[in-house]
């Protein structure tokens, strides 16, 4: 076999149509070997004698993609110095493109004996790992473009590759719960016909189970456990796991995006698979432990603010760079949209603390690629101040768990004070205004993959037990809520069609038909008509919310009347059911029981279009009435219509255009309990 010098960058394994440069750093490594295998298993190991800025490389010619391979480091193990280096476990290339293979979980894997954690482990893990595969990188991605949605047109839907697509009974079979099966038209012409802008996947980065899990006859359902940060998992792949797993995926993406649908990740750059110092040598820990995690004052044990047992050190320049290589990679080759960072907050300890002018702010801020996509922080971590809620800087996007809380609670029938349901409906100006961000700061939602679906939030959780009708109810006024609320609504898959877990609220380890959506079939007449009702409706509000401006403001609320444009009303209103607006001062202090109406007005949006026009829209009362009994609600006397309901969340189907009925100012109307209703004035 000749080998060449090769090349100190682009790290990672790289196909020329020639051959194959490797290059990958350890700066504790004394020498590092390149461990190829042939489809029997046999490995040949191949020393990578050049060194540069502790890059170790070399050039195989004739070397070609599926080729599968890793790497055995030499060197200090001394765990009480931070250094756990050992020829005998096989590591995975950090920047392996595509990974072959799955985890048996044997005690080889480990550093240390299992019985004997003190003791170094010298069995050979190369039997019972996974192996880093050549890619070629090579596909026709045609005329491709990114829809780049803006975010005040965006509808986003969460969702998993496998639980989303599993169980559809117009998917073939044997692509069912893969990459290929998000591609299928059936799929396609369901988040089209809802009228979603992006799907954000639940991680899709090469991922293993905990063997805590494995050994209890579960798994890592929701993949939030890396080991691969710039390949796909290889378990949603259809076509095979030597590279294919990447091609399929861009094909995924190239066919979302030819629906109009962005693609945005759900990552975990925070930690690894590789737990704290009881878990296994996968990769980063036996290449270099003390540059990729941050160690503890005994440098045998790992700082931990993910609570998975390790947390990537982000003040490495190496831990940094594999990084943001990772997230240009997978927008620059596989042409991904965006990115929402699980424990963000993590990213951010260079030291100890929360800190907004870290370096990997720097850095995403600065990259010409990162920076021009959607970045969505889940802005928590497990650590001291980790709750990091409304403090990311400008670029960033914030899921946003008190508009979650305030919106349950609400909706649970208790009482708020109004002040708050009003920040949290409006944008949350209270967090995002100071700094200059607007209401697409926010990601609202009311469920999400952690946590009860909505149909269950509605039944364990708000008190509809098993009252079809409240249940059915309570879903729909929670859709609505969200769907009218200002900033960036996200979707949790399935529940447009009314999932169930059957009451579980942290499904993170269960693999099977209890996560997996249950598409209704024909012959389930019940079933399949509260699901179709469900799903028209919940598009009716997504349409509602495209065809209006005033539901996706780009600028705050003034709750005054605007100079200029709208002398008489205010651009928005709190008034109680009785019509009148509410004048106990200070007035973000009253407490409502849960039943008041919202006037939003259409004539006094301050934003001008993308042309710099004057953006005019239909007014809207919003009335909402969270109580379990029937209220009745009057429209104000000063807000002169004509008025007419378009949407009632009593109804369990969504009304037709222009059937709702015709209300002037001073008429009254009767809310059902836990029910919205929202009429439309025309505009000027």
């Amino acid at each position: 076999m000749q080998v060449w010098p090769g090349e100190a960058y682009p790290l990672g394994a790289t196909y020329d149509g020639a051959g194959v440069n490797f290059a990958v750093f350890s700066e504790a490594a004394d020498r590092v070997e390149l461990c190829l295998f042939d489809d029997d298993g046999a490995e040949t190991r191949v020393e990578l004698r050049e060194q540069d800025a502790c890059i170790h490389h070399a050039y195989l010619p004739g070397l070609a993609p599926e080729q599968c391979y890793g790497f055995r480091v030499h060197g200090p193990y001394a765990p009480e110095l931070g250094y756990r280096c050992n020829p005998a476990k096989l590591l995975l290339d950090p920047y392996a493109l595509a990974v072959s293979g799955s985890i048996e979980w044997h005690e080889a894997l480990y550093g240390e004996h299992l019985g004997a954690p003190t003791r170094r482990n010298d069995l050979d893990s190369a039997p019972y790992t996974l192996r880093s595969v050549v890619v070629n990188p090579d596909f026709d991605w045609g005329d491709d473009r990114p829809p780049r949605t803006p975010y005040h047109r965006s509808v986003l839907y969460e969702a998993h590759v496998k639980g989303l697509t599993v169980l559809h009974p117009d998917i073939p079979e044997e692509v069912r719960g893969t990459y290929m099966a998000l591609a299928h038209p059936a799929v396609l012409d369901h988040l089209v016909e809802l009228g979603v802008t992006a799907v954000e996947l639940m991680p899709v980065h090469q991922f293993v189970p905990d063997r805590s899990l494995v050994e209890r006859g579960l798994t890592d359902y929701w993949g939030y456990n890396t080991i691969g940060f710039f390949a796909p998992h290889n378990a949603y792949a259809s076509w095979g796991d030597r590279g294919q797993q990447v091609l399929e995926f861009k094909t995924m993406v190239k066919a979302l995006h030819a629906a109009g649908v962005e693609v945005i990740l759900d990552v975990a750059y925070n930690h690894t698979a590789e737990s704290d110092h009881l878990g296994p040598t996968l990769s980063f820990r036996g290449l270099d432990n003390g540059s990729y995690y941050r160690l503890a004052r005994d440098p045998r044990y790992y700082l931990d603010t993910t609570g998975t047992g390790n947390s990537l050190l982000m003040r490495s320049p190496h831990a940094l760079q594999l990084i943001i290589d990772s997230l240009r990679y997978w927008v620059t080759n596989m042409h991904v949209d965006g990115f929402r960072f699980d424990l963000a907050s993590a990213l951010t300890r260079q030291f100890d603390e929360v800190d907004r002018l870290s370096t990997f702010f720097d850095l995403v801020q600065q990259d010409p690629v990162i920076s021009q996509i959607k970045l969505i922080a889940e802005p928590i971590d497990l650590g001291e101040q980790g709750d990091q809620l409304g403090n990311f800087p400008p670029l960033w996007t914030e899921w946003n768990r008190r508009y979650l809380d305030t919106m349950r609670e609400l909706w649970r029938g208790g009482s708020l004070p109004l002040g708050e349901f009003a920040e949290r409906f409006t944008g949350s100006s209270d967090m995002y205004q100071d700094d200059g961000r607007r209401p697409l700061a926010s990601v609202n939602f009311v469920t999400c993959h952690d946590g009860l679906t909505l149909r269950d939030l509605a039944e364990y959780e708000l008190g509809a037990g098993e009252e079809n009708s409240r249940r059915s109810r309570l879903q729909r006024s929670l859709l609505t809520t969200l769907l009218l609320s200002q900033g960036v609504p996200m979707l949790s898959h399935g529940d447009e069609l009314g999932r169930t877990q059957l009451g579980e609220d942290n499904a993170y380890c269960h693999d099977s038909d209890l996560c997996w959506v249950h598409w209704p079939a024909s012959s389930d007449t019940e079933i399949a008509q509260e699901s179709a009702q469900l799903l028209s409706f919940t598009g009716q509000l997504v349409r509602l919310r495209r065809e209006h401006p005033l539901l996706s403001r780009r600028r705050f609320f003034h709750g005054r009347p605007v100079h200029g444009i709208s002398d008489d009303l205010p651009d928005i209103e709190w008034l109680t059911p009785e019509g009148r607006p509410f004048v106990e001062r200070p007035w973000p202090h009253v407490t409502v029981v849960g039943s008041f109406t919202v006037f939003l007005n259409g004539n006094a949006i301050t934003e001008p279009d993308g042309f710099g026009r004057r953006i005019l829209d239909d007014s809207f009362l919003v009335m909402f009435n969270a109580e379990e009994a029937p209220r009745l609600f009057t429209i104000p006397r000063d807000h002169h219509g004509p008025w007419q309901v378009v949407i009632d969340t009593a109804l369990p189907d969504a009304l037709e255009p222009g059937s709702g009925a015709k209300l002037h100012a001073g008429s009254s109307l009767q809310l059902a309990g836990s029910s919205v209703v929202v009429l439309t004035s025309p505009a000027g």
